[in-house]
C-alpha cells in the first residue's frame, strides 16, 4: 500500500531524486549489471517513481512487477510507457494481507520507497524473513528517520516533532508503525539473516524558494500533531502559524532525514 495521493506524490519526487543515496545506488547498478533480463518487483509502488529513478541505471531488458493497493495511483505508473527495454507491469495487491504473493516467481531485486517507516515489526519479520528464504536481495529507499532541521529555529520544533515522530508509530494499515527506526531495525534484521548492508543517508534539501513542499509538510505534521492529541492545540496552530510565515517571507529552510539501504545474501555477492 502507498496511502499517499497522487499529488503528493509527485510534489516530493524531484526531492526524493536528489535525496537517494548515491553510493547505495551504485551499489544496486553494479549487483545487477551482469543480470539478463533484470527481474523487480517493486513494493507500494505508487505512480512508480522508484521504476523511475532506478530504471535508467540497470542493464536491458529489465521486467518490472509494480506493487500496491492503489488502482488509481497503479494506473498512473503505466500510462507513460517506460524507456525502451522496459517492460512494467500494474499488479494491484495489499501488503498487508498480500506479501508472499508479491514474491512469486523469479526475481533479481525488490524495491521500495518511503515505506519501512509505515510497516509494523511483524511485517517486518515476515518480510525479510521471505525474501531470506529466496536469497532476493532489496534495495529499500528513503525511509523517514526521525530527524529533522529548522532555518531559523522556533521554541518549538522539538516537542512538534517529538510529536510527529510518536504519530508515525500509529497504524498506517500494517499493525503499530516502525516509524523513524524502521530502516535501522531492517538494516539490523537483514545482517542477521546473513546479509550485507551497503547504506547511507537520503536526506530532503528544501530551501527557502520550495515553498510548495514547506507548507505541504507543515502542514501535514501540524495535522498528526493534532490527530495525536499530544499537544495544546494553541501550541500546534501558534507554530504552524509562525512556520508558514517564514516560508512566505523566503526565510525558512528544511531538511528531512531519510535512509537508503541496499542489503544482498553474502553468498551471491
Amino acid at each position: 500500500m502507498s496511502g499517499f495521493s497522487a499529488d503528493w506524490l509527485a510534489l516530493r519526487e524531484p526531492y526524493d531524486v536528489r535525496a537517494r543515496n548515491p553510493t547505495v545506488l551504485d551499489a544496486v547498478a553494479t549487483f545487477l549489471k551482469q543480470r539478463f533480463p533484470v527481474r523487480i518487483v517493486d513494493l507500494a509502488s505508487g505512480t512508480g517513481a522508484t521504476l523511475r529513478a532506478l530504471s535508467s541505471r540497470l542493464p536491458a531488458p529489465q521486467i518490472w512487477r509494480l506493487i500496491d493497493n492503489d488502482v488509481g495511483l497503479l494506473n498512473r505508473a503505466t500510462v507513460t510507457p517506460p524507456a525502451k527495454g522496459v517492460v512494467a507491469t500494474a499488479i494491484p495487491l495489499d501488503l498487508g494481507r498480500d506479501l508472499r504473493a508479491t514474491l512469486d516467481g523469479a526475481i533479481d531485486l525488490v524495491t521500495m520507497s518511503a515505506l519501512l517507516d509505515l510497516v509494523s515489526d511483524t511485517w517486518l519479520d515476515q518480510f525479510a524473513a521471505a525474501v531470506a528464504a529466496r536469497s532476493i536481495p532489496v534495495y529499500a529507499a528513503l525511509s523517514y528517520d526521525g530527524r529533522v532541521r529548522f532555518a531559523p529555529s522556533d521554541p518549538f520544533d522539538v516537542a512538534m516533532i517529538g510529536a510527529v515522530n510518536a504519530h508515525q508509530r500509529t497504524d498506517k494499515g500494517f499493525g503499530a508503525a516502525l516509524g523513524p527506526t524502521g530502516a535501522a531495525l531492517a538494516i539490523a534484521r537483514f545482517e542477521g539473516l546473513g546479509y550485507s548492508v551497503v547504506y547511507g543517508t537520503s536526506g530532503w534539501a528544501i530551501g527557502p524558494d520550495d515553498r510548495d513542499m514547506q507548507i505541504e509538510i507543515l502542514s501535514g505534521w501540524a495535522s498528526a500533531a493534532h490527530d495525536l492529541g499530544a499537544l495544546p492545540l494553541a501550541d500546534t496552530t501558534g507554530w504552524l502559524a509562525r512556520r508558514r510565515a517564514a516560508v512566505a517571507a523566503r526565510c525558512s529552510s528544511l531538511w528531512v532525514g531519510h535512509v537508503d539501504f541496499f542489503a544482498t545474501p553474502i553468498a551471491t555477492r
